[in-house]
């Protein structure tokens, strides 16, 4: 019976956060989600009070799958600058991967006005998730400042992903990792 719920409840969530990616939170509604995933509306409600929680949970789940593959590539590198510079070909892939809709964070906190709304919170968690990695590989470089530094190669992540999916630039990951090869280049002592 377990099995069986947890499978549910993982396609649930699986077509919700497709549903998201593609449409938006907005366009996500219950009707859409019963039809898409074959779930019946009670089954969804056993498992979930309304909406807002499908789509929180949805995204939670997106954003810790989303955080361990970027790692992942990521990590690649054998030297903080390596990985750091993985980064941004990690980005290259996922740009050029079939059906990408740019940062569903970014998109979703896009149609949230209220910052203390779940999904916010969440994006924001997301956010900071990244900038704490990223800030993970600063601090193992030799840099006067390795907190300046993360905050501004995150700048250049997030502007990859928004030049990619609104300009179709699918270059801008490139673009990003040698601008983030220069500012290596300038933090390094000696410089």
């Amino acid at each position: 019976m377990n099995i069986k719920t947890t499978d549910t409840r993982d396609k649930i969530l699986k077509t919700a956060e497709q549903l998201i990616y593609q449409n938006g939170i907005h366009a996500m509604g219950m009707d859409l989600l019963v039809k898409t995933s074959g779930v019946a509306r009670k089954s969804i409600y056993r498992h979930f009070a309304n909406k807002e929680d499908v789509a929180s949970a949805a995204l939670t789940e997106r954003d810790e799958r989303w955080m361990q593959w970027f790692r992942s590539e990521s990590d690649k590198g054998e030297t903080p600058q390596e990985r750091i510079l993985n980064m941004f070909t990690a980005l290259t892939s996922w740009f050029e991967s079939d059906g990408f809709r740019g940062c569903a964070f970014i998109n979703t906190a896009g149609e949230v006005g209220d910052p203390e709304d779940p999904v916010r919170q969440i994006a924001k968690m997301h956010k900071q998730k990244l900038l704490d990695y990223v800030l993970e590989l600063t601090g193992q470089l030799n840099v006067e400042n390795p907190e300046a530094l993360a905050k501004q190669l995150l700048i250049l992540l997030e502007g990859a992903i928004t030049m990619s999916y609104v300009m179709g630039d699918l270059k801008a990951a490139g673009n990003a990792r040698e601008i983030a090869r220069l500012m290596l280049e300038q933090a390094s002592p000696g410089k």
